[in-house]
């Protein structure tokens, strides 16, 4: 679901590696690989790449954390549409970043401002708090970065909302969230686990099926992912189709 806002390619090579937090070799090694789309050229023949390289790189990288090799990476990204939008590249890594459990790295003020491209304001470090992007630690430099989510919570750093209405939204998606895992697990519980357990005796099958439960989480992930998207397209429409 492209968006058609689209910014214009600016980084250069140097810049996307970077934001990426790869190293330019990298970069120019994904791209004689056909991962990532050609730069638009600019003035002096120089390279120039935007934000769908950037998600792209993102997406690559977390795909590899997984394991996945080169070849299946390629497979991976072909079959993906060509017109997807960073912010749809950015709901795929956060999809496979689900795949595994919370990773939050430590990252310094100079090291996020590097990954941001710009000088990170306090405001900015609240706002990215307040979007769960990262939390405070007890040193005033040192932050617990979600790698997952960091790209695009520096995008939305450029979007004219208040704090307070980040805070809000915050508070209305981890009410609906908890309430929704609450209730699927208690579901799976129910009509699924206890059942079985009562059935079946075998230890070696009751930790298959332990191991099911587990490898459940990413299908149901993506299933409020599609939920939710479809949702918010119905609200909107139906709101600002009023007006």
């Amino acid at each position: 679901m492209a968006t058609g806002t689209e910014e214009e390619p600016t980084l250069t090579v140097d810049e996307l590696a970077a934001r990426a937090g790869v190293t330019v070799r990298t970069v120019r090694f994904y791209s004689t690989r056909g991962l990532l789309p050609p730069p638009a050229i600019g003035p002096r023949r120089v390279g120039r790449y935007g934000a769908a390289h950037l998600s792209r790189l993102a997406l690559i990288e977390e795909l590899q954390h997984h394991g996945m090799t080169l070849a299946a990476i390629e497979r991976y990204l072909a079959r993906l549409p060509d017109d997807l939008s960073e912010h749809d590249l950015a709901i795929h890594r956060a999809l496979v970043a689900s795949w595994s459990p919370d990773s939050a790295e430590e990252a310094t003020r100079a090291q996020l401002e590097r990954r941001a491209g710009r000088a990170l304001s306090e405001d900015d470090i609240d706002r990215l708090a307040a979007m769960d992007v990262l939390e405070r630690t007890a040193e005033p430099d040192a932050f617990r970065v979600d790698p997952a989510v960091l790209h695009l919570g520096i995008r939305l750093l450029d979007v004219p909302v208040s704090l307070e209405t980040l805070l809000a939204a915050r508070a209305v998606v981890q009410d609906h969230t908890r309430a929704a895992a609450r209730e699927l697990t208690r579901l799976f519980h129910d009509e699924v686990w206890g059942p079985y357990r009562e059935r079946e005796s075998d230890p070696e099958q009751v930790e298959t099926m332990k191991s099911l439960s587990a490898h459940m989480q990413p299908m149901v992930v993506q299933a409020l992912v599609t939920a939710f998207q479809r949702s918010m397209r119905e609200e909107l429409r139906a709101t600002y189709a009023e007006e």
